[in-house]
């Protein structure tokens, strides 16, 4: 039996059919030169056969009445209710075919009674290609863990055909020592009177720092929730469905820019994000006179920590002011997150941790009474930034070509967006509620501030 952090019980707490707090990536990869056309069935007969399930793949969520909620490990698996099989109809296997299929995959909640994760292995895409859909409820980790779960489950070379899928390897984080009952009561102590008091201070360092910021005595650009944020097509109470696209920029072009204006691939790609996201809102009449607000997830563990579950907080950050030279967008920008950088490293980690939770329960209380049409957003949208791996991964020999992250809707957002590096690129994983209008199109306006910004980058220097 292992017990819950408040941050993985609260993805249990805000989840409804309308919102399920399940995350995934879609892999997509090309079959090794001269295999046959069964390559991928193959692979799910493969994965099948892999019965040694370990933690946490193997746990369920137990809530009872005379117990706190924990996880609770399960004697069996049955793979075949966690893994399938898809083949995509010859003329309906395009990219957008792909993307509206993994977005009814993505509508549903994971089933409770069992471990909290899937994989769909979807076949018939066109060019010898198929792709890999996995799932996993969030409250197993977050987006840094599970991208590092499946870098390990995957070979760096095409070379080695061992299949190690992800849930028969060793996760650290999970497993409880055996300690002598006095001295494990004596560290129990400790933390909690340790942890307690460094989330007071820290929750007083926050508060101070906000209210300074909410007279304008200070701009660190860290946004109060609930509070700066414009009403937008953006937000309003989730619902159910789901649509799903993508949009991916060369890193070699995104690091031409950052040498040439010392930025960081944050600045860059939130400098894309915004240029398009203020092109898209003005497609639905909406012209903010104001900067956008995100929420922005920030990694809270300490250099080499490789605990299992989130170890997250989620702060609001203003972008740029409305501007037409997408150059003074990245300067912008670029202030508000080393001020906002400077600020969080300030702050104790369980201070951002509970300020997440506190905020988090306002905008959740909100949605469950269904007021997030007519109560303000904590956010325009969530944005954060999963680091990949460098080089190109392989299962079975098969080159995996690309990597797109899919995430879950906080309460009040009908989109989330997901950045993530993987081998030659930058991905932007967009996941809206079916309600949003033309996602797509959203993702074209991605890549089409970028080029914007490079020309804009490459004008100032020349003069």
């Amino acid at each position: 039996m292992s017990k819950l952090s408040l941050l993985d019980l609260g993805f249990f707490i805000a989840e409804s059919k309308a919102s399920p707090k399940h995350v995934a990536g879609l892999l997509i990869c090309r079959r090794p030169a001269k295999s046959s056309s069964a390559f991928a069935k193959n692979l799910y007969g493969e994965f099948l056969s892999h019965t040694d399930v370990k933690p946490p793949f193997n746990r369920v969520i137990k809530f009872s009445l005379n117990a706190m909620p924990h996880w609770q490990d399960t004697h069996a698996v049955d793979l075949k209710e966690h893994i399938f099989y898809h083949q995509l109809p010859s003329g309906h296997n395009d990219r957008q075919a792909l993307y509206d299929y993994v977005a009814q995959l993505h509508t549903p909640m994971l089933d409770r009674s069992r471990p909290l994760w899937e994989v769909h292995v979807i076949d018939g895409l066109a060019d010898g290609r198929f792709a890999l859909y996995q799932k996993m409820h969030h409250a197993y980790a977050d987006g840094v863990t599970m991208a590092r779960w499946t870098a390990e489950s995957l070979a760096p070379s095409a070379k080695e055909l061992a299949l190690t899928p992800v849930w028969t390897l060793k996760h650290g984080g999970h497993g409880l020592q055996r300690k002598k009952a006095t001295q494990e009561m004596m560290q129990s102590l400790w933390k909690e009177v340790g942890g307690t008091t460094l989330r007071f201070l820290g929750i007083g360092r926050l508060a101070a720092m906000l209210f300074l910021e909410s007279v304008q005595l200070t701009k660190n650009a860290i946004a109060l929730p609930f509070v700066s944020s414009a009403k937008t097509p953006l937000t309003g109470q989730v619902t159910s469905g789901r649509q799903f696209t993508t949009a991916a920029v060369s890193m070699n072009r995104i690091n031409k820019i950052r040498e040439r204006t010392r930025s960081t691939l944050n600045h860059v790609a939130l400098t894309c994000l915004d240029g398009a996201l203020r092109r898209y809102l003005k497609d639905q009449g909406v012209e903010l006179k104001q900067p956008i607000t995100i929420q922005m997830p920030v990694n809270l563990r300490q250099e080499g920590e490789k605990t299992a579950g989130n170890k997250i907080g989620i702060i609001q950050v203003e972008l740029s002011p409305p501007t037409d030279d997408p150059y003074v967008r990245l300067r912008n920008i670029g202030f508000s997150l080393r001020n906002v950088r400077t600020m969080i490293d300030s702050v104790a980690p369980e201070g951002i941790e509970s300020y997440t939770i506190i905020t988090a329960l306002v905008a959740q209380i909100a949605e469950m009474l269904k007021l997030s049409n007519t109560l303000p957003p904590m956010g325009n949208t969530l944005v954060s930034n999963v680091p990949g791996p460098k080089g190109h991964l392989y299962i079975m020999g098969a080159k995996m070509e690309e990597m797109h992250p899919i995430s879950t809707l906080p309460p009040s957002n009908l989109l989330n967006i997901t950045l993530f590096s993987y081998a030659e690129n930058l991905y932007f994983g967009l996941i809206a509620t079916d309600e949003l209008p033309n996602l797509q199109r959203l993702g074209d306006y991605v890549q089409e501030a970028f080029t914007e910004l490079e020309q804009s980058v490459q004008e100032a220097h020349a003069a």
